[in-house]
C-alpha cells in the first residue's frame, strides 16, 4: 500500500472519531452546566481544554454555550471542531476514493455540507438534533467500514488511527472531571460531584455496561477504573490499546518486520493489564492521564516514522 493512502485512511478514521468524541464532549459540558452550582464558564472552559482548543480562547473574557459552538463546532480553522474534522475526513476519503467501498462514501458524502453556513443560534436551538446526527454519521461510516471493507492493511490504517483518537478522549474525558473540574473540598462526594462522574460515563455511552459491571456503586475511583482498565469496554484506555496493539501485529507480520511502535504498545498494554486503579489515585490519576496522553501522541509519531507515513 502507498505511504500517502495508509496516511489518509489513519487520519480519515481519527477525523471521523474526533467529529463524535467533540459531540460527546460538548453533550457532557452542557450537561454539567445545568447542574445547580455549576460555573458555567468553568465547565465550558474544561470542555475547551479538554478539546485541545483551550489556546483558541485565551482571549475571552467568559466561555458561553455560543463560544463553544463557534470554535468546537463551526470553526473551520480549528481542526478539532465537529465541521472540519467532517470536512477533512471528507478530503481524504476523496484523496483514496477507491480504496473505500461505496457504503463508505456515501457515509461521508451524504449531507457533508449540513454545518456550512448555518448561524450560532440555530445551532444553539438544535444542539440535541445537531450533536445525535453527528454521532450518528459516525457511526455509520463505522459500521459501512466493519461490514464492507477488506481485512487488509488500509482497514487496520483506518482502525488504528481511530482507537488511537478514540483512547485519547477517554483520557480527555476523565482529566476534565478528575483535574479541571476537582471540586471544592465540601462537595467532593456529594450530588454535583456525584452528576459530574456519571455525566463522563454519558458522555462514552458506558452508563449501562457500567451498571452491568458495578450495579448502583458509582464511587469515582470505580469509574475511572472502568474507563481505563476495563478489558472489555470499548471505550476504556486498555481495550483501545489492544486493538491499537493487534492491528500493528498485522502490519508487521504483512511486512515482515516489527518496529518501535510495536514494542512501545506493547508495553503500555501490560502496564494496564497489571496496574490497580488505586494504585493509580494513590500516584495521581491526573498525572497517569497526561503521561499516557503523551505517550499517545508519541504513537502518532512513531507510526509516522516506522511506516514512512
Amino acid at each position: 500500500m502507498l505511504s500517502r493512502t495508509a496516511e489518509n485512511l489513519f487520519w480519515m478514521g481519527r477525523y471521523m472519531e474526533r467529529a463524535e468524541s467533540t459531540a460527546r464532549l460538548i453533550e457532557m459540558g452542557q450537561r454539567m452546566t445545568m447542574l445547580p452550582g455549576s460555573y458555567t464558564d468553568d465547565e465550558w472552559r474544561s470542555v475547551a481544554k479538554a478539546s485541545g482548543s483551550a489556546d483558541r480562547l485565551n482571549d475571552e473574557a467568559q466561555i458561553t454555550e455560543s463560544t463553544i459552538i463557534r470554535t468546537l463546532i463551526l470553526d473551520l480553522d480549528n481542526s478539532s471542531s465537529i465541521r472540519s474534522c467532517l470536512e477533512r475526513a471528507r478530503a481524504n476519503g476523496r484523496a483514496v476514493r477507491s480504496a473505500l467501498t461505496r457504503d463508505m462514501w456515501e457515509a461521508l458524502n451524504d449531507n457533508w455540507r449540513r454545518l456550512e453556513g448555518v448561524e450560532i443560534a440555530s445551532v444553539r436551538r438544535d444542539l440535541p438534533t445537531l450533536l445525535d446526527w453527528v454521532k450518528a454519521r459516525a457511526m455509520l461510516f463505522r459500521g459501512a467500514a466493519a461490514t464492507s471493507m477488506l481485512r487488509n492493511e488500509g482497514y487496520f490504517f483506518l482502525l488504528l488511527g481511530s482507537h488511537i483518537e478514540r483512547a485519547d478522549m477517554t483520557l480527555r474525558l476523565l482529566d476534565v472531571k478528575y483535574y479541571v473540574l476537582l471540586p471544592e473540598s465540601d462537595a467532593v462526594g456529594g450530588g454535583r460531584d456525584y452528576h459530574h462522574w456519571t455525566s463522563v460515563l454519558h458522555a462514552t455511552s458506558a452508563m449501562r455496561a457500567f451498571h452491568h459491571v458495578y450495579r448502583g456503586d458509582y464511587s469515582p475511583w470505580k469509574i475511572a477504573d472502568f474507563l481505563i482498565l476495563n478489558p472489555a469496554f470499548p471505550r476504556s484506555v486498555s481495550l483501545c490499546y489492544s486493538q491499537i496493539g493487534g492491528y500493528l501485529d498485522r502490519l508487521a507480520d504483512r511486512h515482515g518486520t516489527r518496529n518501535a511502535c510495536q514494542s512501545n504498545v506493547h508495553e503500555m498494554i501490560r502496564q494496564l493489564e497489571t496496574v490497580e486503579m488505586g494504585e493509580l489515585f494513590q500516584e495521581g490519576l491526573h498525572e497517569f492521564i497526561m503521561d499516557t496522553i503523551s505517550r499517545t501522541r508519541q504513537l502518532t509519531f512513531e507510526v509516522y516514522e516506522d511506516y514512512h507515513l
